[in-house]
């Protein structure tokens, strides 16, 4: 505990509010706060991501969560967010701490640029001891264009500010093999493959838009971003010192292999898929290599309608993802680049540019251990026979 650390933890909103009455659990809120200003008086910095606007808001609204569609979930988000930001202004400011509110989006986390503004933002609120509290902007998102749950998020927060820790609190101790309930149910203390316990990761709580399935792909990216992953119970007293020092029980996920850089953690680990390349397994074992980018005629079949800048997953014909990169070209203009490779690409789309699809220097290939994640079900284009 004498080394700085930068610490990201994750609360969701299971622990946060009452699942009967819908209300805040104020006990468990004054533990968390009176911990975490604690660990920033010894020099840490902390990041809360934290779930409970649309539980909170939900009571407003007239609605139950089992009730609750995606317009009312926007609403109740609306109303329960200025109770959760308003609840941990007061706890905080009785252990002299100043807390900031920060709403993000899927297409903030997945867009380099805004990437990198949320980034100095939260760097600049811990020159200036104040700890930022991050929720997804749950009153716009909609169901396509959403993070899906905190745990990934505060993953993708962990990766950006290149944390030391992600604690992920949750209603059990940490993960087991099997359901909790089962009396024969094993207690796993230590991880380092995260996709050989996903089948034992199904259950969601009744007030979360996640379960433990989104707490283990939060700590694969974790894991490939460099970041440890610890998921354990959210007690009220001191529930993250205490398992900072070992005193309880808790599941660890460790960091395995060599860290990549900033840009590729960040090419690797994505909430969404843009869009997709798929490509001949001659020239995905080439990509693999490190020996070339994908050009107009290495693709197969494109899908999803994608800008320039979006980061792209690229299949061999066997759909296997091997890679990932920034596109140099929208969705419209790589079909038809690809549909006419004889021609000069500026005589294709008007002007003149570099024709990679994605160049070598903006592509990651990518390891056995990243989980995959869905690709777009709408706006595929086949690419004409050549």
């Amino acid at each position: 505990m004498s080394r700085k650390k930068k610490i990201v933890v994750k609360i969701g909103s299971s622990l946060l509010a009452n699942s009967e009455e819908l209300t805040l659990r104020y006990a468990f809120m004054s533990g968390l706060i009176s911990d975490l200003a604690q660990l920033q008086k010894e020099g840490h910095d902390i990041i809360l991501t934290s779930s409970g606007s649309v539980a909170l808001g939900l009571n407003m609204i007239g609605k139950r969560p089992e009730d609750a569609g995606i317009l009312d979930k926007q609403a109740a988000a609306a109303c329960g967010q200025p109770l959760l930001m308003n609840a941990y202004r007061q706890i905080a400011s009785e252990h002299n701490m100043d807390v900031a509110q920060m709403l993000v989006t899927v297409e903030d986390m997945e867009e380099r640029r805004r990437f990198l503004n949320i980034k100095n933002t939260m760097m600049r609120l811990f020159e200036n001891d104040i700890m930022p509290i991050i929720n997804e902007n749950d009153s716009v998102a909609t169901r396509d264009l959403r993070v899906g749950d905190n745990d990934r998020l505060s993953a993708k927060v962990a990766q950006m500010v290149e944390a030391d820790v992600l604690i992920i609190l949750t209603s059990v101790e940490g993960l087991y093999d099997k359901d909790p309930s089962e009396p024969d149910a094993q207690f796993i203390s230590e991880i380092e493959d995260v996709s050989e316990h996903l089948e034992s990761t199904t259950s969601i709580s009744a007030l979360g838009s996640g379960g433990m399935l989104t707490k283990m792909q939060a700590a694969n990216m974790a894991q490939n971003a460099g970041v440890e992953t610890i998921i354990a119970e959210g007690i009220i007293e001191r529930p993250i010192s205490s398992v900072l020092k070992n005193e309880r029980r808790y599941t660890r996920c460790l960091v395995t292999g060599e860290t990549a850089s900033p840009l590729k953690i960040w090419l690797s680990n994505r909430l969404q898929v843009a869009g997709t390349l798929v490509v001949s397994n001659q020239v995905a074992a080439a990509v693999v290599a490190g020996d070339c980018g994908i050009r107009r005629q290495d693709v197969i079949s494109i899908q999803g309608d994608f800008v320039k800048g979006d980061v792209l997953h690229v299949y061999d014909e066997s759909g296997a993802e091997v890679a990932r990169g920034l596109t140099n070209f929208s969705s419209d203009e790589t079909l038809l680049l690809a549909r006419h490779i004889d021609m000069p690409v500026e005589d294709v789309i008007g002007y003149k540019t570099k024709s990679s699809i994605i160049g070598a220097e903006n592509i990651l290939v990518l390891e056995e251990n990243h989980l995959p994640i869905d690709a777009p079900e709408e706006g595929q284009k086949l690419v004409v026979p050549r």
